[in-house]
């Protein structure tokens, strides 16, 4: 008997906000992205692993990791 298991991360574009990007110092519109990876069993996600919200400028494209209470506070539009 054998299982076939491993690890998924799946990436949703959350929204798209107007800020000063903390690299290149221009107003540009910054990405809002949720990686959430999840542990899969025969190609099924089971347990989540882990998510992390990252904010990238569509500027310069430089992506900082942010908090999930960063990532819900932000005006998304």
């Amino acid at each position: 008997m054998f299982f076939i298991f491993g690890l998924r991360t799946k990436v949703d574009r959350s929204g798209v906000v107007q800020q000063v990007c903390r690299h290149c110092g221009n107003q540009a519109a910054q990405v809002i992205t949720r990686r959430s990876t999840k542990f899969t069993l025969f190609f099924i996600p089971l347990i989540p692993i882990r998510t992390r919200y990252a904010q990238q400028c569509t500027f310069c494209g430089a992506e900082y990791e942010i908090s999930r209470s960063d990532a819900e506070r932000l005006p998304v539009g």
